[in-house]
């Protein structure tokens, strides 16, 4: 029997099928089987049984395949899928044919949660702008549970506070399109619509279909809740549609705004200097915009301006997004792992005004890499590239930049260390995902903090 859509649906002896046994299926089977469910847990990746945490659940009863999704996986009530499983996986489309309902983690998660929850998508700044409002949260007071594409999921955090969930806790969630393709409930006190740029086109048949995927963050929302929105991105602005009030963000002059911003100075809605751009420790212009998304949702839960304003002044960033490494005879290292679209790497050599070598390259995700052209010719003076796209990258920009094909990530910077020049910059921001050559963009961007940690100094 179907296991109903709603709120605190009965999961005892219902069997539920988990799709894909990375980090969200792993802890999606861990609240289910909390719940009193019959999981079984299939992942067609044959070295997924070597999970620790898989092994771990399968003492608790969930069972499981590797390798191959059996017809097994349609023996069930209830389809859960990881989000990294693609929506035209055959065991989600038959499951969809056969009427089987089929949910997302966090839409399982939001079931059984009775906290606020805030969530933050667009295609960049995600990360930190989650973490920034998660810090204020905090510091105003609140008990807030970071979760979602930072790296823990939804369903890891409900299932530790199921229970005993604190009365002034709150859920700050990063939200990636991949999330939001197959939920049902799933709806936020608090939308944060950063930014839309071309992402994940080796996912999604075109921009519109990526676009619509993040843009259901919306679908359930009513006038009781709050959309935060970056008013200087037309394009976001034309997709809005929804019936909670909406409150913008920007870096220019809009008369709804909380937070003006001029040369020097954000100010709040009395006028008063909030900080001082100075202060910031951070650097760009988009992490000045995600600080005002962070700060106008803070402001919409009630966080004194005082605990924005110190978060604010003493934020240092998020690992792996545009985070200094190391100086080394006058050259700074940066490892922007993160940066796993052609939009990340345009802001991230914006970020600099002085000369840059950039080690770009992972897995193709049908970027256009001649959106760079502009930025590659202002100040980057040589381009190493690497992975699966290095060809494609190589190809595309030789004939405005030095670009050269290199097989590791401790070669691009044994050679940036040779090539670079007192004042210049070495940034590691890929433009590519990094499943070629990586687990995820975290060991990516480790193993080019280690390299950078090894070199010594030029004879």
């Amino acid at each position: 029997m179907a296991v109903p859509l709603e709120k605190n649906a009965r999961m005892k002896d219902r069997k539920v099928t988990v799709i894909g046994a990375a980090r969200s299926g792993v802890a999606a089977a861990r609240l289910l089987g909390e719940l009193g469910a019959k999981v079984f847990l299939s992942d067609r990746d044959p070295d997924a049984k070597k999970n620790e945490e898989v092994a771990e659940l399968q003492k608790h009863g969930v069972e499981f395949e590797f390798g191959v999704h059996s017809n097994r996986t349609l023996e069930t009530d209830l389809m859960l899928v990881s989000p990294g499983v693609p929506q035209n996986s055959e065991p989600v489309v038959t499951a969809i044919g056969k009427g089987i309902p089929v949910i997302s983690e966090v839409e399982l998660a939001c079931w059984y949660t009775e906290l606020p929850i805030v969530a933050v998508t667009g295609t960049n700044g995600k990360t930190t702008t989650a973490t920034v409002l998660a810090n204020m949260v905090r510091e105003g007071g609140y008990v807030p549970f970071l979760a979602g594409n930072v790296g823990i999921p939804f369903t890891e955090t409900v299932y530790k506070i199921l229970g005993k969930e604190p009365k002034n806790g709150i859920h700050v969630l990063e939200i990636s399109s991949f999330q939001m393709e197959h939920i049902h409930l799933f709806r936020p006190k608090i939308a944060v619509l950063l930014n839309l740029s071309p992402d994940h086109l080796n996912r999604y048949p075109s921009m519109g279909n990526y676009v619509s995927a993040k843009m259901r963050i919306m679908e359930n929302m009513t006038a009781d809740d709050h959309v935060v929105y970056n008013h200087d991105d037309p394009s976001l602005r034309q997709q809005i549609d929804t019936s909670a009030p909406l409150t913008p963000f920007s870096l220019e002059i809009h008369p709804q705004l909380l937070f003006h911003v001029n040369e020097t100075k954000v100010y709040d809605e009395s006028r008063e200097v909030l900080v001082h751009l100075k202060d910031l420790l951070v650097p760009g212009k988009h992490n000045l915009a995600n600080f005002l998304a962070a700060a106008t949702a803070g402001k919409l839960l009630d966080v004194p301006t005082g605990a924005i304003t110190k978060v604010l002044r003493t934020f240092r960033g998020v690992p792996h997004r545009l985070e200094h490494v190391r100086t080394l005879e006058g050259v700074d290292y940066y490892n922007d792992s993160k940066a796993t679209n052609v939009q990340s790497v345009r802001t991230g050599i914006d970020s600099f005004t002085r000369p840059i070598i950039l080690i770009m390259g992972g897995r193709d995700k049908g970027a256009d890499f001649k959106e760079l052209l502009p930025q590659l010719t202002s100040h980057v003076k040589q381009v190493l590239v690497l992975g699966e796209a290095a060809d494609r990258i190589k190809e595309t920009l030789s004939h405005v930049v030095p670009c050269n094909k290199v097989p590791t990530v401790d070669t691009a910077v044994s050679l940036a260390h040779e090539n670079a020049e007192q004042e210049d910059v070495v940034l590691l921001s890929p433009g590519c995902a990094s499943f070629d050559m990586f687990s995820d963009f975290e060991e990516r961007g480790e193993v080019f903090k280690t390299a950078v940690n090894r070199l010594g100094s030029r004879k």
